[in-house]
């Protein structure tokens, strides 16, 4: 499961990429327009600014705004820098690997195999997902269509 703070980044990056080339949004608006809690969205635009996502600007007219284009962020960078790693086990994680604490014979076990095949399925997905696509029309859908 996606951690809230990952789903709000999501949200404000989709909301910032609607506007992107119009200036700079500011917070108030992006946690009214789109139901989140302003305090919390504060803390997550200024992770994102210092991760070079975003840039922003002070005064009457400031505010948050891409520093990349929406065709230049994925979806696969985004929830790795909130969530550190897409595996859902550590024997499969790339980036936060751990031996499994429960087999023995992490080369031949099953359950990691089919961990494995939906991490790189996942990681492939949000890869070669790009902001510009999560604001297409229609949506974004997968192969199978779900």
């Amino acid at each position: 499961m996606l951690s809230k703070k990952t789903q709000y980044a999501l949200i404000a990056l989709q909301r910032l990429g609607i506007e992107y080339g119009k200036g700079a949004i500011q917070i108030s608006d992006i946690a009214r327009q789109d139901n989140i809690p302003q305090r919390f969205l504060e803390n997550i635009l200024l992770e994102l600014k210092k991760a070079g996502f975003l840039g922003s600007r002070l005064g009457k007219k400031g505010g948050y705004y891409l520093l990349r284009h929406p065709d230049d962020i994925n979806m696969a960078e985004i929830v790795r820098h909130f969530e550190g790693t897409i595996a859902q086990l550590y024997c499969v994680s790339e980036k936060a690997y751990k031996p499994c604490e429960f087999c023995k014979d992490e080369v031949n076990c099953k359950i990691r195999w089919l961990f494995k095949d939906i991490r790189d399925y996942s990681f492939n997905l949000l890869k070669n997902t790009s902001l510009s696509q999560l604001l297409s029309d229609p949506p974004l859908r997968s192969e199978t269509g779900q």
